[in-house]
């Protein structure tokens, strides 16, 4: 991603990643009652149709946020709610759901956690305007 900003690719990679992430979460649980039936991705990550949904719609929301500006706002934004949704999950505690339905055990903690992280550090070091760019060198004789 040649010429893009630290947002930039943090919306694109993160956002890519979630968007897969919750599509692959369908195949282990699509269940949508409250607090629905959950199975463990990969035998590690609690999930279930509710918890699919959410990733798939942060992920949606990078993807679509890939200009500059939108970029380092989705950083921002998604790197101060996913940390919000780490400090609850370890504080509720391993294998309960936050809100009643969308299910969080340890390791999705810890995920949330450099997720948010990320994004604040993609936030942090993309400046606030583009570089501005330089006109290229006059031809020689001009």
């Amino acid at each position: 991603m040649n010429g893009r900003s630290p947002a930039q690719v943090y919306a694109f990679v993160v956002g890519g990643t979630l968007v897969i992430a919750g599509i692959i979460g369908f195949f282990y649980s699509a269940a949508f009652d409250s607090p629905g039936k959950v199975h463990d991705v990969f035998g590690v990550l609690s999930v279930n149709g509710w918890h699919n949904v959410v990733h798939i719609v942060t992920g949606a929301l990078g993807l679509l946020s890939l200009g500059y500006a939108a970029s380092r706002a989705y950083a921002l934004g998604l790197g101060v709610v996913y940390i919000a949704i780490a400090v609850w999950g370890f504080i509720i505690g391993n294998h309960e759901s936050i809100l009643g339905f969308i299910p969080v055990n340890t390791e999705d903690s810890v995920l949330h956690a450099i997720i948010g992280v990320t994004g604040l550090a993609a936030y942090a070091v993309t400046p606030a305007g583009p570089e501005p760019a330089t006109a290229p060198p006059a031809p020689a004789g001009s």
